[in-house]
């Protein structure tokens, strides 16, 4: 008898501990896009995955429309997501929460013209073939930056491509101007230049971010991870903004992402001064989900209404913010 229950705690103890490593490796899969971020640098040395106990698989995408379209299959349980789709996916009903703000944009996302096109000013955009992500942040800074210049869609042509198309026809003279983000924004730019950014067009009312979505589901069933993965994104964001200068072209974290994204050291650098990450503070202060993010998918979702490009708005988006997990990070 005492043989069999040393037998049977032993084994039972072994159960315990093979289902707590189960456990500690859930595999998540998270959705990102491919341009430099300081979070990129954590994903690369594993630290990641140490703190929040996940076995992370990154997917990437080309626009928040195909995050969204994942997001409704299942096939992802958390993304990055620029503000215009997630306000396109929320006002549509799509089954999930924004927890975080993950960056403000600002030149990061442009305008480019391409050397040889005729562009000088931004008159003579009209009648010029324009590509850009549809549905994406920078479609909408795009249709920010016409109306600034006193123009429609319907002034020019509007070519709709992802990131990759985008260079493969800027390479051919298919294209005369494209609003897009790095890595690509970074390629075109060798043969062209940037007319207006969409943190200059975010001041005439078009302000765009990228904020951090998770399924309800995987929400309610993860909350330490989840709190402890926003704790890592808001520390490695607080060293860049604190210590920007140390994230050099030697610097060991801008050499981890500039191999995580594809890119130089130097382009990294570059594209990291286009936009603002957000620590735990700022994180959870009153421009961003302190009721800010709200505000913004709320204004845009009416613009993107006005334009046909959603069929209804709701009333107040702040049933879509969940703010809960981001105090929780900040200590709040």
């Amino acid at each position: 008898m005492k043989h069999l229950l040393k037998t049977l705690f032993i084994s039972s103890t072994l159960t315990l501990a093979m289902a707590s490593q189960v456990m500690a490796q859930t595999k998540v899969i998270i959705g990102h896009f491919g341009d430099p971020a300081p979070y990129k640098s954590i994903v690369a040395d594993g630290s990641l995955e140490k703190v929040t106990g996940w076995s992370i698989e990154w997917r990437q995408f080309n626009s928040g429309a195909e995050v969204n379209a994942a997001m409704a299959s299942g096939g992802i349980v958390i993304s990055e997501i620029g503000s215009v789709p997630l306000s396109a996916g929320s006002s549509s009903g799509l089954d999930y929460q924004m927890i975080s703000v993950g960056k403000a944009i600002d030149s990061s996302e442009a305008l480019i013209t391409r050397n040889g096109a005729g562009i000088d000013k931004p008159a003579d955009l009209r009648g010029k073939r324009i590509a850009v992500p549809i549905g994406s942040t920078a479609h909408f800074s795009l249709m920010g930056a016409l109306k600034m210049y006193n123009m429609t869609e319907k002034d020019v042509t509007v070519v709709g491509m992802s990131p990759n198309e985008i260079a493969a026809a800027w390479s051919q003279n298919a294209i005369d101007a494209a609003f897009v983000w790095y890595p690509v924004q970074a390629k075109i730019r060798e043969n062209g230049k940037i007319m207006t950014t969409a943190g200059l067009v975010a001041k005439t009312g078009f302000p765009t971010f990228n904020g951090w979505v998770v399924t309800n589901k995987f929400a309610a069933a993860n909350r330490a991870g989840l709190i402890n993965f926003l704790k890592a994104m808001n520390q490695i964001n607080g060293d860049y903004s604190k210590n920007t200068a140390a994230w050099n072209v030697d610097s060991p974290k801008v050499k981890a992402v500039a191999a995580n994204v594809g890119i130089t050291p130097a382009a990294v650098v570059s594209a990291l001064e286009g936009a603002v990450y957000p620590d735990a503070d700022l994180n959870m202060s009153a421009a961003w989900m302190g009721g800010g993010a709200a505000t913004t998918i709320k204004s845009t979702a009416d613009f993107l209404k006005s334009v046909g490009r959603i069929s209804a708005a709701a009333d107040n988006y702040s049933k879509f913010v969940n703010p809960e997990f981001a105090k929780a990070a900040a200590g709040k």
